[in-house]
């Protein structure tokens, strides 16, 4: 049975490593005064620490397009399904460039020009393993890559492990591009709460082995896009994330893995900064700032 995200801010009765005790009530009030310095725009905030279970949500039920962020559960599904047998990660598929539109059943294809990765384009029509697709999927944010898995573990099947972790507000409906879908409405979403429970259960373990999940968190600790919570963070401070961002979208997820101290989950959504995506990443790496100082004390 899964252990779910306290509904309200959980004070610790004891603390995990050495050092001050994290001041919840505090740092909950600086990371408002930075969402509400951003109205109009829309930010959502999870931080989970870890070493207490303590849990403080800003518009953390605040739905909003998840964009690539819906990378990480179609990863965990994969390892998932791996374990259970289904094929093996270093199995090879056929990497190709047409998909069918949840919508109407037609038939897309992705373009190179709009993905973050140019890479498997090259190989069309040759072959890739689960493991390397999986790998462009997250540290490249590869469109494509993301395309063929999920065409492989099915969304429904994301979708049931989801709602057996929890995080129900996490919703992964298709691919990406799929252009008649996305004119439906039939977009995936997810929640920051969400998004944090998705990476709870990965530094946890709660759904594969170990050595699934220390693979799993390794590939995102290899992240090429590091502009927004790690941007906050001291240089050389292990992060495992995802970023994703659309038009007017910019969100973040990561595990922080702080020295000496058991690590923090944290999902910052944006929504709202169309014109100034710097902006968004500023306010990304201002919050990840505050929590550092705050559950670390700058150490």
């Amino acid at each position: 049975m899964h252990r779910s995200i306290p509904t309200v801010l959980a004070l610790a009765t004891a603390v995990a490593c050495a050092g001050p005790t994290p001041r919840y009530d505090v740092l909950e009030a600086e990371l408002r005064d930075v969402v509400a310095e951003a109205a109009p725009n829309e930010v959502g905030v999870a931080l989970l620490d870890l070493a207490t279970n303590a849990y403080v949500g800003i518009g953390d039920t605040v739905t909003m397009h998840a964009a690539s962020t819906m990378k990480v559960p179609v990863l965990l599904e994969l390892f998932r399904q791996a374990e259970a047998g289904r094929f093996d990660l270093d199995d090879s598929v056929v990497v190709r460039n047409e998909f069918t539109s949840i919508a109407d059943g037609s038939t897309y294809s992705l373009s190179v020009g709009d993905d973050s990765d140019d890479v498997l384009y090259g190989v069309i029509g040759g072959k890739a393993t689960y493991r390397e697709l999986a790998r462009l999927m997250i540290v490249r944010s590869s469109n494509l890559a993301t395309n063929i898995l999920i065409e492989i573990v099915d969304p429904d099947s994301v979708a049931a492990l989801m709602d057996r972790i929890g995080a129900e507000g996490m919703q992964v409906l298709r691919g990406v591009e799929d252009i008649p879908a996305f004119r439906r409405g039939m977009n995936n979403r997810t929640t920051a709460r969400a998004l944090a429970r998705v990476l709870e259960v990965l530094e946890r373990c709660e759904v594969t082995t170990r050595a699934s999940c220390d693979a799993m968190i390794e590939i995102l600790k290899d992240q090429e896009f590091n502009d927004k919570i790690p941007a906050g963070l001291p240089p050389g401070t292990p992060v495992a994330h995802k970023t994703g961002w659309i038009t007017g979208i910019d969100h973040d997820g990561a595990i922080v893995y702080p020295p000496d101290r058991e690590p923090y989950v944290l999902v910052v959504l944006t929504r709202g900064f169309e014109d100034d995506r710097a902006q968004a990443k500023e306010v990304a790496a201002e919050i990840s700032r505050l929590v550092w100082q705050g559950l670390t004390g700058g150490r």
